[in-house]
């Protein structure tokens, strides 16, 4: 458990205070199980800080690891879990193999993408956020505000925010954190994004190869239930942040212009993780699109192989079934047939045979029955 406060300046606290600071907001960053251990003790400190505890049900949903993302609100503070959408440890490594064709590799680096969520319980001065013990969101967030922090005492803006042309100053509020940190979680995708697409681009050109036997089926599973597992998380991050945007409208009336600046920045931060999530959703549908397509078209290919085959076949037939009839009639047990006892009976009746099959041969050829159809 890490505590912080955000002013103007960014600082580490070496325990809980008894009291809030002044100005700014408390930020405490805690891991799942050290959420459930020091509970107790978090939750007398909430009610002197802010009037009330974490309600029950919402302290189940922040320790549990199997929970969807979803939005929920109490009268003094607001609850968001968000399922993170990124690579789990080593996918770099096989992510490397995987560009190299090996699907066994790429197979491993599928099953360790890592969705497991964050929680936020937003107060007005304090933003608590439970996350996994290996979850980079925190530590990359506090190196960012560290750098901020300094940066901003000395005016100078070239330390940016979390992509996206976000803002370099410092969170004014734990709803402006939560946001941005919300917003790297979903830009966090893009790495996952460029894994998938990888994958799927390899599965596509085994699936499509002409003179190759796709036998990866197992992988091109597991890659679709994939595709369809992240569209899920992404319905209910959509779901849950467009109830977050819909409590603005809960917000009472001011007429404090700082207030209503405030506000707008919050609403125009939550339309774009909002937009930022609609375009994972839709690259993750136009993903699922392209593995149907590339699996209808992998059967059409091994179907119109299949009918090239047996028209060859059913051609070849047609061909010899004329020398068949010929070599039967000539095979028959009578004493009167015709060249029979011929000496140049057998070149007549070879001659006879080669014009057939030249005859039907080329006649096939012009309709295009025999060789390509391009």
């Amino acid at each position: 458990m890490r505590v912080f406060h955000v002013n103007s300046k960014f600082t580490e606290l070496e325990a809980l205070p008894e009291s809030l600071p002044a100005q700014g907001y408390l930020w405490i960053a805690i891991s799942r199980r050290q959420f459930e251990v020091n509970l107790a003790l978090l939750q007398p400190l909430l009610i002197a800080w802010t009037g009330g505890p974490l309600v029950d049900l919402h302290i189940s949903d922040l320790l549990n690891n199997q929970l969807p993302s979803h939005f929920d609100y109490t009268s003094w503070y607001d609850l968001l879990v968000f399922r993170r959408l990124a690579a789990g440890a080593g996918t770099s490594a096989l992510f490397l193999d995987e560009q190299q064709g090996s699907l066994s590799s790429a197979q491993q680096a599928l099953q360790s993408i890592d969705t497991s969520p964050v929680g936020f319980a937003i107060f007005d001065r304090v933003l608590i956020s439970v996350h996994p013990v290996d979850c980079q969101v925190h530590e990359f967030f506090i190196g960012r505000l560290t750098q901020m922090s300094q940066s901003s005492g000395e005016g100078r803006a070239e330390a940016r925010s979390e992509g996206r042309g976000a803002s370099s100053r410092l969170p004014t509020s734990p709803d402006d954190q939560m946001l941005r940190m919300v917003n790297h979680i979903v830009d966090g995708y893009l790495e996952l994004r460029r894994l998938l697409t990888r994958q799927l681009g390899y599965l596509q050109h085994e699936l499509l190869s002409p003179r190759g036997t796709f036998r990866s089926w197992q992988v091109l599973l597991d890659s679709r239930n994939t595709l369809h597992a992240l569209e899920d998380i992404c319905e209910d991050q959509r779901s849950a942040v467009q109830e977050w945007i819909d409590t603005f409208e809960e917000w009472p009336a001011t007429t404090d212009k700082r207030v209503v600046r405030e506000r707008e920045l919050l609403r125009v931060r939550s339309r774009d993780v909002l937009e930022h999530i609609e375009r994972v959703l839709q690259h993750v549908r136009r993903l699922e699109s392209s593995a149907e397509t590339a699996v209808q078209m992998h059967f059409s290919a091994q179907s119109h192989r299949t009918n090239a085959i047996m028209r060859t076949l059913t051609v070849l037939t047609a061909v010899f079934l004329p020398l068949n009839l010929i070599t039967g009639i000539f095979g028959m047990n009578f004493d009167a047939l015709p060249l029979i006892h011929s000496t140049t009976g057998v070149w007549v009746a070879f001659g006879i045979m080669l014009a057939v099959g030249l005859g039907l041969g080329a006649f096939f050829w012009r309709k295009r029955y025999l060789g390509s159809t391009h």
